[in-house]
């Protein structure tokens, strides 16, 4: 007995006549990558709650006021209104970009080693910590494309769509990112 997994544009439609299950379906099969890329961006847990909430009931009320377009892009459409969220929130001056804690969500905690001791596990965080601040110190279009790239786990055509750009113009900002941060690293002797 085989099961069909159903498209998200099956989905959605399921949803729109009523069946409230298939947007569940929707919910859970994108919700870490969405939080994900809101924490990424706020860096701070109560505000990603706060925003990650907004965005689904933007995404339920467009969807039931039938002014969603069904393209096939419902992951980069969902993502590009938590991506608006986050500007929004930044713009009102509620966001305070220096505010990092240990609390949350790190990436390089599904990195982890099978066979980790503690001085490996200091050694990742300490890792972590460094390139973590790297990427803070990059300028913001910079810093936006190896969060969605690295962190988020989006494809560079994805990162395009969701921040306006051609794909060229994210690959450059990778590109320029990565000089950014192995200029930086090589200027203040850092170890990694």
């Amino acid at each position: 007995m085989r099961t069909t997994v159903q498209t998200d544009q099956e989905l959605v439609k399921s949803y729109l006549r009523g069946n409230d299950k298939a947007f569940e379906e929707l919910f859970n099969r994108y919700q870490q990558r969405v939080y994900t890329s809101i924490y990424l961006f706020v860096k701070e847990e109560n505000q990603a709650r706060d925003i990650f909430q907004d965005t689904f009931i933007k995404v339920i009320d467009t969807l039931r006021s039938g002014k969603y377009r069904d393209e096939g892009k419902f992951l980069p459409w969902v993502l590009r209104i938590a991506y608006n969220l986050c500007v929004d929130n930044f713009r009102r001056g509620k966001r305070n970009p220096h505010i990092t804690t240990n609390e949350g969500f790190d990436i390089f905690d599904v990195l982890k080693l099978k066979d980790s001791n503690i001085q490996d596990r200091i050694i990742l965080d300490e890792t972590s910590r460094k390139v973590r601040h790297l990427v803070d110190q990059l300028p913001e279009e910079q810093k936006e494309v190896v969060i969605l790239r690295h962190y988020a786990e989006m494809s560079f055509k994805e990162i395009a769509a969701l921040t306006g750009v051609s794909i060229n113009t994210a690959l450059g900002r990778m590109r320029y990112a990565l000089i950014n941060i192995r200029k930086t690293i090589k200027e203040k002797e850092i170890s990694i």
